[in-house]
């Protein structure tokens, strides 16, 4: 009867002193070899602007938006009509409302209560219509 020989691996213990090999350096995570970095050869990606509360829920707002039949680039086609996922965004921005309440500038109170009123008003309208 012929054996087969198993092929496996080799546990090597580098914690000890005694060997003079360095371990072999872990890459870094995806997530830091992106972060603060923009790629010269990709022009969606936008130069150094920050992320602010305010781009937030103008980034949450955009998508319900779009979810809703908005087309925001001319160049792109447009997302087919989505109300139950529209809906969940406008209500993940309403609770954002509820526990920011007294810790959000001027500013960003304006830009939530105006987000949050322009993608109500344009729910209730294509709800009303279907």
């Amino acid at each position: 009867m012929a054996t087969d020989k198993e092929e496996g691996f080799v546990v090597r213990d580098r914690r000890g002193g005694g060997s003079t090999e360095q371990p072999a350096a872990t890459p870094p995570p995806l997530w830091a070899e992106s972060a603060g970095k923009v790629s010269p050869d990709d022009p969606g990606q936008a130069h150094d602007i920050p992320v602010t509360f305010a781009s937030f829920v103008i980034s949450l707002g955009s998508s319900s938006l779009m979810l809703m039949g908005e087309k925001l680039d001319p160049q792109q086609p447009a997302m087919p009509v989505n109300l139950p996922q529209a809906k969940e965004i406008i209500d993940l921005l309403s609770i954002l409302e509820e526990k920011t309440v007294g810790n959000l500038t001027t500013e960003e109170q304006a830009v939530l209560r105006d987000m949050l009123y322009a993608l109500r008003m344009k729910y209730v309208s294509l709800s009303a219509g279907t």
